[in-house]
């Protein structure tokens, strides 16, 4: 009888959720002068350090939380609908779970990306009760590596966990691409997610020099066996991942900084986590008007992104205003949340958004 409530419980809050995605993209069809989706960084610090990431550091703080309330508070105010929050790993903040309830409080939709190496029963139990909607592990081999130790061996336990507690949705990401040194891993980390009747998402992930590759043979047919794996959602709107898997360009409107806002540690509105630095307007000065120019605004580095939720957050106006607009100019000091290679990160070129 417990187990049969807690099922109930479960399709209950799925269908909930469901009805929130659905008014999500009502409104944003409706409308194009609010974000639809906004990442916001509480901590930089990890608790792991993945040689690929440019994400993290060791020694950041964790952003007070009166201040984290303030920029949800604000996003709310531009009429956001959905808030993801990232890292750093999001769960060594310490207020996370009243940063989660202030999201659902004013009515938006809360979401979390995370590493999963904090995850206990109990720290399940407080997401629950803080309001959670969705989490996403992204796991990157079966076996830890030089690269990740984000491998479904140590993670295994905590998605048994998640299945046996979470009221909220969790979506498994596995990765392919250079750099990945068994590509069957993403496979394997598919089907277990669906074995634990998760939803289960791909990544395609850039070579060495930042730049991307035609994944091989082998990588593609996995790559499509992973994508017939799962039933559609919003997360999977993915249709794009097909040309980036041939290493060819994607003809679309980039929506960054106005449908999709990446709020770093220090306040600032950038574009993307791949793209820091622009426009570099701190939240709490971003007007309606910000976000109409960069609605208009053609971002150079479109064609080969790989940036799975700006994808999909642009897609809905995929059919409406066409970009030509002149970037927001950035000046002053670089933001600090850059890491020491950003000018290689960062690939949006003023001249060839101004033509």
């Amino acid at each position: 009888m417990a187990a049969a409530k807690t099922e109930f419980k479960r399709r209950l809050l799925a269908v909930r959720r469901k009805v929130r995605e659905l008014r999500m993209i009502a409104k944003g069809l409706l409308s194009t002068d609010h974000p639809v989706q906004a990442q916001i960084i509480p901590m930089r610090r990890c608790n792991l350090s993945c040689t690929y990431c440019s994400e993290f550091d060791e020694v950041s703080d964790p952003v007070p939380l009166a201040e984290m309330l303030a920029r949800i508070d604000k996003l709310a105010e531009l009429g956001t609908t959905l808030i993801v929050i990232s890292g750093g790993e999001p769960l060594l903040h310490p207020d996370l779970d009243d940063v989660i309830r202030r999201i659902r409080s004013r009515g938006m939709i809360a979401g979390l990306i995370t590493n999963g190496y904090l995850l206990v029963p109990d720290r399940i139990q407080r997401l629950n009760r803080a309001g959670l909607d969705h989490l996403q592990i992204s796991i990157d081999n079966v076996m830890p590596d030089d690269v990740s130790n984000k491998s479904l061996k140590v993670l295994d336990k905590k998605l048994q966990w998640l299945r046996e507690h979470a009221d909220f949705h969790v979506n498994i990401n596995s990765v392919i691409g250079a750099g990945v040194k068994n590509q069957a891993d993403a496979l394997t980390v598919a089907r277990r997610a669906v074995e634990l009747q998760f939803s289960s998402t791909v990544g395609i992930i850039h070579d060495d020099t930042g730049q991307l590759k035609p994944l091989s043979n082998e990588a593609q047919s996995i790559f499509h066996e992973i994508r017939s794996l799962s039933k559609l959602s919003y997360a999977r709107l993915n249709g794009f991942q097909k040309k980036i898997a041939l290493g060819l360009p994607n003809d679309w409107r980039c929506r960054a900084g106005a449908r999709f806002l990446y709020i770093c540690e220090h306040g600032l509105v950038h574009y993307c986590s791949q793209q820091r630095g622009y426009p570099g307007i701190p939240l709490a000065q971003y007007t309606r008007e910000d976000i109409r120019r960069e609605f208009l605004t053609q971002k150079s580095c479109a064609p080969h992104c790989t940036i799975s939720c700006v994808h999909q957050t642009s897609m809905m106006d995929f059919w409406r205003a066409p970009q030509n607009g002149p970037s927001h100019t950035v000046t002053g000091e670089r933001c600090a949340c850059l890491p020491k290679d950003g000018d290689e990160l960062v690939q949006i070129q003023h001249s060839a958004l101004s033509t």
